[in-house]
């Protein structure tokens, strides 16, 4: 019986890091909530054990319903039919017993009906999901907009949305125009204010995942003249409502079983979310950190999923009187996707550690004056989260597509052919590095933490750590990779030139990014004492030595005056 939880052991090393504790107590108010809900934890044992239970149920349904569905999804996909969404079958089946699990609203507090789970272990569940399918991980794991609602909304929006979000009803965002991608700023969605304080929608959305949902939150133009992000505003849109149609689906070259609708708003009424104005500013950032944080969390399930099709495929497929996988050729490229998949993974869950920490300081300063302790760890892990959020939406979706690519070439011909499931894994782990913010507008928001020096904050605070004595030489390894990225960005930083620096900022993003990745690596294999992670630490940092010099070396020999060459005729 497939259980895709219990099946890796990687996950429940996570679920234990040293961290989870103060995310739990925090969490869950010293675990005063066990008075009042049945289910609330009595302790940080009780709450990981509870966690455990839960994640066990996702694992099995992934494993054995939501992976069982997902190549008759790919192939039934969803269709329009009168302006409204039918779901492939086998996505209603997904859906049905997700909400029958209890597996909505995971992150919402007890009172709405949720579970109060910190992101960390929602994010796991994400992280299983999409190995299942990663097409239905935008349906389900979209539940997450809820998480705004919670922010940002009143009272009365929070008890009547979230409940039923955390009773199973789906959510979308709303964001994407015709004309406005990655340019919010340049949405045109009119919102106007009517007598009774509601207010009508007119307009056209587009790009839209899950756009037929129960649930949306809508960026859209509250402020007549304005044509920036200060005329914008968020909105939510309850389908019940209707004044939404469908107008198309989006013919997609994967995650095909995730309707990416063009919307039609024709006087929908809805509701406005949080204050005028603050809608791209204040809460689309705040949706799309989330979002991006989701995406990774994909990628990662993603490159899980490349990985064990590659491994599999190289242990029964034979050549010459042997398995492929006895061939170095073979056997090197399933070493670096292990080292790529845990290395992402092991940014992925420390991006979400601390993203729980601030968070939950955030929550508890709407009920109480954080001490000043508490107010200085809330910046803290606000700018470590910051930084690390675009790094492993980056290149984590940019190593699951190297493993999906890497999973294709081990299969040879037949992984060119729809008769295994590495030709869909490919076509799903594309989108990855797009959306959301593709993989160079990550480095657009990376980049200040290389010049303002968090990512170097990072590596010295990981360097402090003790390790075994069988582990000091990869450390030292990482410490002389240090120097080499101290080295290139002191020589970045004397040319004073903002146009070189965006052209070297994939290259510094890079270099920190196999740095960090290579330290969590380390950090992780001196907390196992099975050995999990001893062999993808050495091969990701033979890797990213190479990398370093790689990026060093081209820094190191271009002139400023050199980037005219590479401008578009």
């Amino acid at each position: 019986m497939a259980n895709f939880y219990n099946d890796n052991p990687a996950l429940k090393h996570h679920l234990t890091h040293p961290l989870m504790e103060k995310i739990v107590e925090l969490r869950e108010r010293n675990y005063t909530e066990a008075d009042k809900f049945d289910t609330a934890p009595t302790d940080y044992a009780d709450a990981l054990d509870n966690y455990d239970r839960v994640l066990d149920i996702v694992g099995d349904i992934c494993g054995e319903t939501i992976a069982a569905n997902a190549e008759d999804v790919d192939h039934q996909g969803p269709r329009v039919v009168d302006g409204r969404v039918e779901y492939a079958d086998g996505t209603v089946k997904n859906l049905d017993v997700c909400r029958k699990a209890g597996l909505m609203g995971m992150a919402m507090p007890r009172r709405f009906g949720g579970l109060n789970f910190p992101i960390t272990p929602y994010i796991m569940a994400a992280d299983i999901v999409s190995r299942a399918d990663t097409g239905f991980e935008n349906l389900w794991g979209l539940q997450d907009c809820a998480e705004t609602i919670y922010e940002f909304a009143d009272e009365d929006q929070k008890q009547r949305f979230i409940t039923r979000v955390c009773q199973g009803e789906t959510m979308s965002m709303d964001l994407t125009e015709p004309d406005a991608g990655s340019d919010l700023q340049s949405v045109m969605l009119k919102a106007t204010e009517q007598p009774d304080g509601t207010w009508r929608l007119n307009g056209v959305k587009r790009f839209i995942t899950n756009g037929d949902s129960d649930i949306h939150l809508v960026l859209a133009r509250s402020e007549d003249g304005t044509k920036d992000g200060r005329g914008l505003s968020m909105f939510i849109y309850d389908k019940r409502d209707g004044g939404v149609t469908v107008r198309r689906i989006e013919n997609k070259m994967g995650i095909k079983g995730s309707p990416t609708c063009e919307l039609v708003f024709k006087n929908a009424k809805a509701e406005l979310c949080g204050s005028r104005r603050l809608g791209l500013i204040k809460y689309v950032m705040a949706l799309m950190n989330g979002a991006r944080l989701g995406i990774a969390a994909q990628s990662v399930g993603v490159s899980e999923l490349a990985y064990r099709e590659a491994l599999a495929y190289a242990r029964d497929r034979r050549q010459f009187g042997k398995a492929i996988i006895d061939f170095p050729a073979v056997f090197e490229m399933l070493a670096v996707m292990k080292a790529k998949l845990d290395a992402s993974r092991s940014l992925l869950y420390m991006t979400a550690r601390y993203v729980d920490i601030y968070k939950v300081y955030e929550d508890i300063a709407k009920e109480r004056t954080l001490t000043p302790e508490e107010r200085k760890e809330m910046k803290l892990y606000t700018r470590l989260a910051d930084a690390l959020t675009p790094m492993a939406k980056g290149l984590g979706s940019e190593y699951c597509n190297q493993n999906a690519y890497d999973c294709i070439q081990i299969h040879g011909g037949s992984g060119f052919m729809k008769d295994y499931a590495c030709e869909r894994i490919y076509r799903d782990a594309r989108i990855t590095s797009i959306y959301e913010g593709t993989t160079q507008l990550q480095v657009v928001a990376a980049i200040r933490h290389v010049t303002t020096g968090t990512y170097k904050q990072l590596m010295d605070l990981y360097a402090e750590t003790e390790v075994k004595e069988e582990l000091k030489s990869v450390r030292d390894a990482i410490l002389e990779m240090v120097k080499v990225y101290d080295d290139t960005v002191a020589r970045v930083n004397e040319v004073k030139d903002t146009t070189y620096l965006d052209f070297v900022a994939r290259r510094l993003v890079e270099m920190a990014g196999n740095i960090i990745m290579s330290f969590l690596l380390l950090l992780d294999a001196q907390r196992d004492e099975a050995g999990m992670f001893d062999k993808s630490l050495r091969v990701y940092v033979k890797m990213a030595q190479a990398e370093i010099a790689k990026h060093f070396d081209f820094i190191a020999n271009f002139r400023p005056e050199q980037v005219d060459l590479y401008r578009a005729e």
